[in-house]
């Protein structure tokens, strides 16, 4: 009797038991395996985001740290909306303008030059930018707002009036572009540049905030 029941084998409800356990088991494996690589997906897209913003506040510590006073254009002004500046090269003078539009932070690059005129008018066609221009580049994207603060003995708004230095006697190539007649235009009284700019940017993760000391200026 014991012999032929167990020359018979599993019986079909034992088969079904097995195979309804098999199943629960490869479930749990399989989500188990994906949980790990959404994990995985998550942190790699973590890595790049903040890989990205180095890189642009990298940028934005540069374009700062080459800021260059000249007889022509401000150094260093903001709006509200955009941050121009003024920075130096190997060719000539650049502005530069960051700015945040409809969710967008961009930046745009004017021509390097070495004449007031065309300065002049980088400075002025900064002013009018609508997003769309050659040479404004879309560096990140999702940003709520951004606050500007600049330090003079203190953190203070960016758009408070400040403190204004008399003119210089004597101005290098470097700082003030020749106009087209080879001289350099006669400079007024301009507004002491402050010796740190903060930035406080609102990002769907959180918000992110730098300080950036700025070194001496060039004269």
């Amino acid at each position: 009797m014991n012999d032929r029941r167990a020359a018979s084998g599993f019986t079909l409800v034992e088969v079904l038991v097995a195979l309804l356990i098999m199943s629960v088991i490869a479930v749990i494996g399989w989500r188990g395996v994906d949980s790990m690589a959404r994990s995985r997906e998550i942190a790699q897209a973590a890595s790049e985001q903040s890989l990205r913003m180095s890189a642009i506040v990298g940028q934005f510590e540069q374009d700062l740290q080459a800021l260059q006073e000249s007889a022509s254009v401000p150094a260093l002004s903001f709006d509200g909306a955009a941050l121009r500046l003024t920075r130096r090269s190997d060719a000539g003078l650049q502005v530069v303008v960051w700015a945040l539009r409809e969710g967008r932070w961009l930046r745009w690059a004017g021509p390097v030059t070495t004449r007031a005129g065309a300065l002049q008018e980088s400075w002025m066609a900064s002013q009018q930018l609508q997003g769309q221009e050659p040479g404004q580049l879309t560096l990140l994207e999702g940003v709520a707002s951004w606050q500007v603060y600049f330090y003079r003995g203190g953190w203070s708004n960016a758009q408070s009036s400040a403190d204004v230095a008399a003119a210089p006697t004597a101005a290098s190539p470097a700082s003030a572009p020749s106009t087209d007649g080879g001289q350099p235009p006669p400079q007024a009284p301009r507004a002491l540049l402050p010796t740190g700019v903060r930035i406080v940017i609102e990002l769907p993760a959180g918000k992110l905030t730098r300080d950036i000391a700025l070194g001496p200026q060039a004269t």
